[in-house]
């Protein structure tokens, strides 16, 4: 929190600081009192807008329980809702702006406006119907396969057609996790309490006990020489009591800050007791399918008044309640004679560049009474992979995205954990349709390559660095999904086990990570929840050529041993292995075979690097998904 301070003092960039609400408050007023902004300008000020949003979601996410008040959640959480609807307001706005200029921009070919503006974060598809010619049914936007099939109403109507692909999800609101329990903080907080205050007590005690006058053997000592013997021995006594208080004090800080810590870790991979419900059988369930690329504001628009050239003016009507939405089915069809006369419209759509799906992607439109994405409504799905075009029909005009399945990379084929240097490490997970190898260093870390058929969008994070938390969120927004959550157990055939084991088995495996290699085993599935079971060998870097086997470990949380089965052996056995013994951790237990060079590795870790492959570790749960 201190380093981000810091960073964010050094940057001086002008913006606001997002954990400040004063000035969040006052960039947000300052924006709503701008007016007449073009689409440009408000696409060029979404960017630092959309920096902000990100900058309080990480805070949100990055910061220890302990160091989050609830009133800086509301206030965080406050924040980036009201920056969301600023910016889709403004876009609308924007939008209403351009659409008065739409006869000014017409087509000479067509008599219609069309218009496509884009940057990195927003791509914006506007068509003003200004013929109204009933035979131009087909709208597709110039040098793309983007488009709409429109009926006949709407291609005799004063309408626009708009297409608002926001590359991010403004619309769903933010999903309660699981809360943490707080029982083993609290109490780790009283016993810390507690027994400072006794300490504290005992301390003071037996310092009033010794600064007590003693019996001298010598009647010969002067009453003054006395009292001065008193008084220094007194005050060398209370500094070595309070000089061992102070050092008692921070045993039990560093006592309660590694049970909350713990307390934070075990929560990464506690389960959810029970499955989310969902209200309706199209409601979509938000802990199964994740959103990919954003979402495809899709609107049928009532034609603004169109500005008209008077002696030299420009004059227009401006309309008091802006921009309008044209209802498409009208909610009276009495009127209307054949009952197809408001058939489901075609639309044709760009799949964002940035995401991959593995399998055809399920379209679902936004319920804005519901609040909920629901998969009714939809039909003819369409999907070209090759191109990344999908269409489908369409009843009616909102919000629509495209879902992936969240555990489609799930349960995980292997695993392994390998050492590359002094806080340098390697992890690989196979799932079924690809190799990721993900690489640690410090306190980053980095996707190192992935193996699938096509290229993919994951080029675009190959060789870039980042913390755990950015890393993790950055792979899954482009499809690439191995990290569960606290329901995923519920959607996925997994290898349950004690969550208190898994979090010490990948604690202990963090910390021997620099100079110790760690591989699935297929025994670990036949091992009772109680105990893990993994492959483990010495690999200090790749120019040794003399890397031993792999040795079978099983690890219950209390208790390690060598297995004397190794992979390939026909049945599982707890037999321990020879000329080995049962140790309290893995430390010890890699500490007979081990090399002095792995060890003084294994010494020398750094703490960050430590508490990186250990969040990656807890982030993926292998021991649980493989």
């Amino acid at each position: 929190m201190v380093c981000n301070k810091w960073k964010r003092y050094i940057q001086c960039d002008g913006s606001p600081d997002p954990s400040v609400p004063q000035e969040m408050n006052t960039f947000i007023s300052l924006w709503k009192e701008e007016t007449n902004e073009t689409f440009e300008i408000v696409i060029e000020k979404s960017k630092l807008v959309l920096q902000l949003i990100e900058k309080l979601k990480l805070m949100l996410l990055e910061t220890a329980p302990r160091d989050l008040r609830d009133k800086n959640i509301i206030q965080y959480e406050g924040s980036i809702s009201q920056l969301q609807e600023l910016l889709h307001l403004k876009f609308n706005i924007a939008t209403e702006i351009l659409l008065r200029q739409a006869s000014t921009l017409a087509d000479l070919d067509t008599g219609n406006m069309e218009k496509i503006i884009q940057d990195e974060n927003v791509t914006l598809y506007v068509w003003a119907n200004l013929k109204k010619n009933p035979r131009y049914k087909s709208v597709r936007f110039s040098d793309t396969q983007t488009g709409f099939e429109i009926p006949r109403i709407l291609a005799t109507s004063d309408i626009a057609l708009r297409l608002l692909h926001t590359h991010y999800d403004h619309v769903t609101p933010p999903q309660a996790a699981p809360a943490p329990s707080p029982q083993h903080t609290s109490a780790a907080s009283e016993l810390f309490k507690s027994e400072t205050k006794s300490t504290t007590e005992a301390a003071s005690q037996e310092a009033q006990e010794d600064s007590k006058p003693q019996e001298r053997g010598s009647v010969f000592i002067q009453e003054g020489e006395i009292k001065v013997d008193e008084q220094v021995d007194s005050e060398v006594q209370m500094t070595s009591v309070k000089k061992e208080s102070k050092a008692t004090e921070c045993e039990l800080e560093m006592k309660l800050l590694s049970e909350t810590v713990a307390a934070a870790q075990l929560n990464l991979i506690k389960n959810a007791p029970e499955k989310p419900e969902v209200s309706e059988s199209k409601e979509v369930d938000l802990c199964q399918f994740t959103i990919l690329g954003g979402v495809y504001h899709l609107d049928i628009l009532e034609l603004p008044p169109q500005c008209k050239p008077v002696k030299g003016w420009m004059m227009v009507e401006i309309l008091k309640e802006g921009l309008q939405k044209f209802t498409y089915p009208p909610e009276i069809t009495e009127n209307f004679e054949t009952e197809n006369a408001f058939p489901p419209i075609e639309v044709t759509l760009q799949v964002q560049e940035k995401v991959a799906f593995f399998e055809e992607p399920m379209v679902a439109r936004w319920d804005a009474k519901g609040k909920y994405w629901r998969t009714d409504g939809i039909s003819d799905v369409y999907y070209t992979p090759e191109k990344k075009l999908i269409s489908f029909n369409l009843e009616t005009f909102g919000p629509v995205t495209l879902m992936q399945d969240t555990h489609i990379n799930m349960p995980y084929q292997s695993w392994e954990l390998q050492p590359l240097d002094v806080n340098k490490a390697l992890l690989t997970v196979t799932t079924v349709f690809t190799e990721i190898q993900i690489q640690i260093k410090e306190n980053l870390c980095m996707l190192a390559s992935i193996k699938v058929k096509d290229k993919g969008p994951w080029s675009v994070l190959e060789g870039k660095w980042m913390t755990p938390i950015p890393f993790i969120s950055a792979l899954k927004e482009t499809g690439l999904n191995i990290f569960p959550t606290a329901y995923s157990h519920f959607y996925v055939v997994i290898n349950n086990k004690v969550p208190l084991v898994e979090m010490k088995a990948y604690r202990q495996m963090a910390l021997l990570s620099s100079a110790i290699a760690f591989g699935w085993s297929k025994w670990n599935t036949l091992c009772d929840s109680t105990n893990v079971v993994f492959k483990v060998r010495e690999h200090l870097t790749e120019e040794h050529t003399d890397i031993p086997n792999w040795a079978l470990f099983m690890f219950s949380g209390d208790r390690a041993r060598r297995l004397k089965i190794n992979e390939e052996s026909e049945s599982f056995s707890e037999a321990l292995g020879e000329e080995t013994e049962l140790h309290s951790t893995l430390y010890h237990m890699v500490k007979d075979f081990a090399s002095k060079e792995a060890i003084e590795k294994v010494r020398s870790s750094s703490c960050q690097f430590i508490d990186s492959v250990c969040h990656m570790l807890l982030s993926t749960r292998v021991l649980s998904y493989s």
